[in-house]
């Protein structure tokens, strides 16, 4: 029975996740009608209802979360085992699969992944561009990145960035006839362009410190996205004030495309870690990714 399960069991995991059979399938490179089939033939099985299927969703049932709680540990493991073996070659390989937000991606991963790749052509890296906090064990991803605040205790953090600072911009043409922010309380008197964050809540409020006093400001404007490189087009438009990394508008600073306003409220913080699960047993194409991305001041 077991040989008879397991790929259904891999098929059922990937579409609880996933909440669809559509992207499951794309996922598993199957078909939509061979997946529905799959699963179908593990619920007549076990003789339990494991999905509840409607025209929209896709949601596992309490007996489908209890029975995905339990196998996907075993899982995991049966993929770090594999890839361990697969890591024991001459030279290293097999697939890394990271979550990454889009700054973090462009300033500190891709150039270490453009030099990293072409030295180990059996290594692939899958990185998935979000700005939701996954569950990067849940969701089968070996590590993920973020800020150093956002990582979780319970995972390894290595540190693979610099110390950060966010910075108040905007275009002397918006600023042209405004009253120049002194405080981060008079940016509620300005058109920002606000960040919309899936996992924490919806909009970013934009957070300052001074002289260790931490403070958040929820701000108003016309404009909401969910990228800062959509965020950079707004701002450089004159559509209104943004808060981003200080290390994407340097350029535009200097050039005077931009002028920064509020640097006295806007400190240092902990940059961007490499995270992953304690528990994880370290592939040699991961332990030389690790090695790559750490951060040497």
């Amino acid at each position: 029975m077991l040989r008879e399960n397991i790929n259904d069991l891999i098929s059922f995991s990937v579409v609880a996740k996933e909440k669809s059979f559509t992207r499951a399938a794309a996922k598993l490179g199957i078909s939509q009608s061979a997946l529905s089939h799959a699963i179908r033939g593990l619920e007549e099985r076990l003789g339990i209802r494991l999905l509840t299927r409607t025209t929209r969703s896709v949601a596992p049932t309490d007996a489908g979360e209890q029975l995905l709680s339990r196998i996907d540990p075993q899982l995991l493991e049966i993929e770090q085992g594999l890839s361990l073996l697969s890591g024991q070659k001459e030279s290293p390989g097999g697939t890394i699969r990271l979550t990454s937000a889009e700054h973090s991606t462009q300033t500190v991963l891709w150039p270490a992944i453009e030099k990293f790749l072409p030295k180990y052509p059996d290594i692939k890296v899958e990185i998935t561009i979000d700005y939701g906090l996954r569950d990067i064990v849940a969701e089968r991803y070996d590590a993920g990145i973020r800020l150093g605040e956002q990582v979780a205790k319970d995972m390894i953090a290595v540190r693979i960035g610099p110390d950060m600072r966010m910075a108040v911009v905007a275009t002397p043409s918006y600023m042209a006839g405004k009253p120049h922010p002194v405080t981060p309380q008079d940016l509620q008197h300005h058109n920002c362009i606000n960040l919309r964050l899936p996992t924490l809540g919806g909009v970013y409020a934009w957070e300052f410190e001074k002289e260790g006093r931490p403070l958040r400001v929820r701000v108003e404007g016309q404009l909401i996205l969910n990228s800062n490189s959509q965020i950079m087009k707004a701002v450089l438009a004159g559509l209104g004030m943004a808060f981003v990394p200080e290390d994407t508008v340097q350029k535009e600073l200097k050039s005077g495309k931009l002028v920064r306003f509020l640097a006295d409220w806007c400190e240092l913080f902990p940059g961007y870690f490499l995270y992953y699960p304690s528990r994880r047993q370290h592939t040699p194409a991961f332990a030389l990714l690790i090695d790559a991305l750490r951060y040497r001041s």
